[in-house]
């Protein structure tokens, strides 16, 4: 049984983020976190 893919959206709580939560893509939510890790890695 293969295990259920969950990125960062499973936190969010707009029900359109949250429909995205289990995509198998690494999307982020837009925050000061997100931008400080873009940020360090740039």
């Amino acid at each position: 049984m293969s295990k259920i893919y969950t990125n960062n959206l499973i936190n969010e709580k707009s029900p359109y983020l949250l429909q995205h939560a289990h995509n198998p893509v690494n999307w982020y939510p837009w925050c000061k976190a997100t931008f400080a890790e873009a940020k360090e890695k740039d």
